[in-house]
């Protein structure tokens, strides 16, 4: 777990966290190049843990077909273990970058509480965006893209299957539509004050609307993604957001999924749907969702904060499913490098 040489600024040495077997992490010690002229270096704020893929990724459940095109812009180790994961950081540029030194920045980079990147590779959190709603920006950056994916029409009557943060996001985006009614569906029914907060419908899925012009699931299990199929309206597209490993999903298609032309389409955000390529990038897109977090009532998805040092203890708990937990948050050491 080799990396570059230790900076000398401050006098703790900088960690990260590493996946290294299955349901085991464990913080490690870095060392980080001093930045050229063209790069940063960032000491850590907060950063996001992504409880569907980091637990996956936690699990050893990336299956090898995937282990290339799932591995994290700046990753380190390879799947299944030992590996830096992680892709939502915020913090405070501290050398490097004149035009970027002293901003708050958003990166794809793992839990580690100090590193150098290309300041290409980091984006200034805009003014009313806090720093930590920030570590949102790649939930959102799925949602987005998920909207992209389904093309919602003003007017739509529109479910999403799976009150997670990023099913909230999705239906948050999706709301904000003119004339648009948003239900959130999930079997916790504590998920409905938050999708109240939000601007949205709640139902538990026995009690899931029907006849919808579009329906997004998150869920990351059968029985959601039977109750998204089940939620459609005729010809309606179900947009299917989870990512469920190697694991193998049971699947409705038989009944009237195909009487009714219902449509399953697949959303992931590695790739920006083809009919937006030849005009969107990667920054673009992050830049937009970035802007979309400007509403503090965001802020309702952060239900979980802890210290770096204690994660490697209490990532199991958050990354467990059945866990009531929304966005974790890992707060740093403002003292450390």
């Amino acid at each position: 777990m080799t990396e570059k040489r230790l900076v000398t600024h401050g006098t703790t040495t900088p960690l990260a966290l590493w996946y290294v077997g299955n349901g085991q992490c464990e913080l490690e010690p870095v060392a980080v190049e001093e930045p050229k002229p063209d790069e940063v270096l960032v000491q850590t704020l907060f950063s996001g843990v992504s409880r569907g893929t980091e637990g996956l990724v936690s699990r050893g459940e990336v299956p090898e077909s995937e282990w290339l095109r799932m591995r994290a812009p700046f990753q380190a180790g390879n799947f299944p273990f030992p590996v830096k994961y992680g892709y939502a950081n915020v913090g405070t540029v501290r050398g490097g970058d004149p035009d970027l030194v002293g901003r708050t920045v958003f990166s794809l980079y793992p839990h580690q509480s100090a590193y150098t990147l290309p300041s290409s590779s980091c984006m200034p959190v805009p003014d009313g965006v806090s720093p930590e709603r920030a570590v949102l920006a790649a939930n959102m950056e799925t949602a987005l893209n998920a909207i992209w994916d389904g093309k919602p029409s003003p007017g739509d009557h529109i479910c999403v299957v799976g009150g997670g943060v990023v099913g909230l996001l999705t239906a948050y985006v999706a709301g904000r539509l003119p004339g648009s009614t948003v239900t959130v569906i999930d079997t916790n029914p504590q998920r409905e004050e938050t999708a109240r907060a939000l601007g949205l419908s709640f139902a538990l899925p026995e009690n899931a609307p029907d006849n919808q012009d579009l329906v997004f699931h998150t869920s990351a299990s059968a029985a959601g993604l039977a109750t998204a199929l089940a939620c459609a309206g005729d010809g309606t597209s179900i947009i299917e957001m989870s990512w469920y490993g190697a694991r193998s999903v049971a699947t409705p298609l038989g009944a009237d999924f195909h009487s009714r032309r219902l449509k399953l389409v697949s959303s992931q955000v590695g790739s920006i749907p083809l009919e937006r390529q030849p005009r969107w990038t990667y920054r673009r897109r992050l830049e937009v969702a970035m802007t979309l977090l400007k509403d503090p009532v965001l802020d309702r998805l952060i239900t979980h904060e802890v210290p770096f040092r204690a994660l490697p203890d209490q990532l199991p708990d958050l990354l467990n499913k059945a866990s009531d937990v929304l966005a974790a948050v890992v707060v740093y050491d403002a003292k450390a490098c």
